[in-house]
């Protein structure tokens, strides 16, 4: 999750699912891989209206004035997440996946039911417990992929 401002490519990330600071925003000339570090615009659908109501998110240039997320593709086209209190990917565990039932404020959060990544699409998370990733919003389509994320000036939450 970014602020709004964005610079030459630059990005500034004050969220916690990242190093916080200062990141580039490097053209991708091939399709995404596994473990690719990403800025994606979400698309303006009922799960990101309500991730930025609930501050989730923060205003960007992204369609629905959403801003870019900072996640790591974990999984592509075709292969297969179960999301139970951890995520699986193809009978794989995902490391530090475990879901929350709730915000960190409380509010109820609800689980991606799980599934086969459609074509076109990835599985974004991020390490960070409380991060906001296809743990709950599923797979994403990949034409909202920026590019990869370089950290230029950056210190860890």
């Amino acid at each position: 999750m970014f602020t709004a401002g964005s610079f030459g490519g630059l990005r500034l990330n004050l969220t916690p699912s990242y190093d916080l600071g200062i990141w580039r925003i490097v053209p991708l000339e091939r399709q995404v891989a596994i473990g690719d570090l990403v800025f994606v615009c979400p698309p303006p659908t009922p799960d990101f209206e309500m991730a930025r109501y609930r501050g989730y998110l923060r205003a960007g240039l992204c369609p629905g004035w959403m801003s870019p997320l900072l996640k790591t593709v974990v999984a592509l086209p075709g292969q297969t997440i179960d999301i139970a209190e951890l995520v699986t990917i193809d009978e794989r565990v995902l490391p530090e996946s475990m879901l929350r039932p709730v915000d960190g404020e409380g509010r109820k959060l609800s689980a991606f039911a799980g599934g086969v990544v459609p074509p076109f699409h990835a599985f974004l998370h991020s390490s960070f417990a409380g991060s906001y990733d296809s743990r709950y919003f599923g797979p994403i389509s990949a034409a909202g992929v920026l590019g990869l994320a370089r950290p230029i000036l950056t210190v860890s939450p």
